[in-house]
């Protein structure tokens, strides 16, 4: 018992001091992205190939003056940032992103901690992020900051509903709702096949979960300034990013898991490693992620909710009655 608590902490310190590093190259990887789609150079002054450009971003959120607003909520304006990065960090624990290794004669299970219901515990960790947002715009005190807050509820809480439906479609065709035998019930083939319809609901909700654009309407420049987080600067400023890069590769390990097997890899290439596969998959959700940003206006709001009310929604509820009656009379 107390080797699997050491380990669990281990692994915990592990993890996310890979996903705080993971996120800052991130935003290097996604400005030469960009700057690759529009046809520049993007960040190729500081280090070799512009590689250390993230080092002095850290550096000078580091040095930049925190100002709290004084109208402000301290005791939430300081929490917000925090509660964000926390659900974050926290909905990546269940992710297995490797097959089981052996250390010192011990099965090391390569995620934190493997309950029964890993997809449940993802979308409720995950809704605590809702919290960040909406303290931090109300406790600004800014009507941009609050604005962005609202917009956030409320986009965030429909585009969840679509969302989950979209994953009891897998749910069901697993028949669990443990992360691990979801992998192991995709051996034969990948559930993004069968449910082609529920994964395109979870993208396009997931896109909108993470505030990336074209649904970045919550911190929108043209009408909110910079929403939620108008009045932070600084390391608070920063936690709001990290959550924001963090929730971007929750969202697409948990859509590799789901939708492509996870670590595995259908038979193909029996000696690459389950961590490569996992990576792969990963890396080519996330540089979706940075081609939509790339190439897609920004949305209007009031056409935002329509697409998650009256079309999503309903695809997805369509999506999970067909897979109930096909669960039930063929498998």
């Amino acid at each position: 018992m107390v080797v699997a608590v050491v380990l669990m902490i281990l692994k915990s310190l592990i993890v996310s001091s890979l996903l705080l590093a993971l996120f800052a190259y991130l935003t290097y990887i996604e400005r030469k992205v960009l700057a690759r789609f529009q046809l520049r150079p993007g960040p190729n002054r500081v280090g070799p190939f512009g590689l250390l450009q993230p080092l002095a971003d850290g550096l000078k959120m580091a040095l930049k003056e925190e100002i709290i607003p004084r109208q402000a909520d301290r005791a939430l304006y300081l929490l917000a940032p925090a509660i964000s990065l926390f659900a974050a960090l926290m909905a990546f624990a269940v992710i297995p992103f490797g097959q089981p290794m052996h250390i010192f004669g011990q099965v090391v299970p390569m995620q934190i901690f493997s309950p029964n219901v890993g997809v449940l515990y993802v979308l409720a960790v995950t809704s605590v992020g809702i919290y960040g947002i909406t303290f931090g715009g109300w406790a600004s005190q800014s009507k941009y900051a609050l604005l962005g807050g609202l917009r956030s509820t409320a986009q965030m809480i429909s585009y969840e509903l679509a969302m989950g439906l979209a994953i009891v479609g897998v749910l069901l065709m697993a028949g669990a709702a443990d992360v691990n035998r979801i992998i192991a019930a995709q051996h034969a083939v990948w559930f993004i096949i069968p449910q082609i319809l529920g994964f395109v609901v979870y993208f396009i909700s997931g896109v909108a979960e993470t505030n990336r654009a074209p649904f970045d309407l919550v911190e929108a420049e043209s009408e909110l300034v910079a929403g939620y987080f108008t009045e932070y600067t600084g390391l608070k400023w920063a936690m709001y990013m990290m959550a924001e890069y963090i929730n971007m590769v929750t969202f697409s390990s948990l859509a590799a898991t789901l939708f492509l097997g996870g670590w595995s890899g259908l038979g193909f290439l029996p000696w690459v490693p389950g961590i490569v596969w996992y990576l792969l998959k990963v890396a080519l959700f996330i540089f979706l992620f940075m081609w939509i940003r790339a190439t897609l206006p920004r949305l209007r709001y009031d056409a935002l909710m329509a697409l998650g009310w009256k079309v999503l929604l309903p695809v997805a509820l369509v999506n999970t009655l067909g897979t109930a009656v096909f669960v039930s009379h063929v498998l």
